[in-house]
């Protein structure tokens, strides 16, 4: 009998399979959104607040996907807690309601903090260096931190990670590459040995730019599931 011939495209997947392993091999730092990645996040509940308050439109200046400018000086650090909701009264057409019940509202897009993070983020601690970028404000800061409470202390949830950058203390957003790059910068990452995760396509995009290997997150994928994907946990 003649010799068995090699399947080629055994060989090619044989390859596919060998640089993969390498890719992920070489991964060290995983760098995550906080909202819809590791805190359980709707923002339809928001939209849905304003509206019970009289705001008919609020998709029309706040949403996942696209907002005012209001809400980018906010995340970005630049004008006040006092003076956003001051502005957003005007904005949303709510200038009888008190700023006490359009932080409610606000706020209404922030359900909990899942064990299964903190226990995800525990795990991996051990394996790699992982920050938390987060477009974000002090608003919702303050009002996450309650939630974080109840399933451990906020300065041990912070001690999770080698560190965190929220928008509003940066001064700079997601998805401009000016972000992902300081990130990059102040803690001496790179980018070929690093993966972001957000839930937000446009942030995983401006990533991409920077060289991070960026992935979106798109339900009903957990992060625990995706990042089995990737072979790294």
């Amino acid at each position: 009998m003649g010799a068995q011939q090699k399947n080629p495209l055994n060989n090619m997947f044989s390859g596919f399979l060998i640089e993969h392993f390498k890719i992920f091999m070489k991964i060290r730092n995983i760098i995550f959104d906080l909202g819809g990645v590791l805190l359980d996040i709707n923002y339809t509940r928001t939209e849905r607040a304003f509206i019970d308050l009289g705001c008919k439109d609020f998709h029309a200046i706040y949403s996942q996907a696209r907002q005012t400018a209001l809400f980018d000086d906010f995340e970005r650090g630049k004008i006040t807690e006092t003076a956003f909701f001051e502005e957003l009264k005007v904005l949303s057409g709510l200038k009888h309601i008190s700023h006490q019940k359009l932080k409610t509202a606000w706020n209404a897009m922030l359900i909990g903090f899942p064990e299964e993070s903190y226990k995800l983020l525990k795990n991996l601690k051990t394996k790699y260096r992982i920050f938390l970028l987060s477009n974000n404000n002090e608003t919702h800061v303050k009002f996450y931190e309650k939630m974080i409470e109840k399933v451990c202390p906020v300065k041990e949830f912070e001690n999770l990670f080698e560190n965190f950058h929220y928008s509003y203390r940066m001064g700079l957003k997601k998805p401009d590459a000016a972000c992902f790059l300081h990130v990059l910068t102040e803690n001496n990452l790179n980018a070929a040995e690093t993966i972001f995760i957000d839930d937000t396509i446009q942030h995983v995009e401006g990533a991409a730019k920077t060289g991070i290997k960026a992935y979106w997150l798109e339900q009903p994928m957990t992060t625990e599931n995706l990042l089995k994907e990737l072979q790294l946990i």
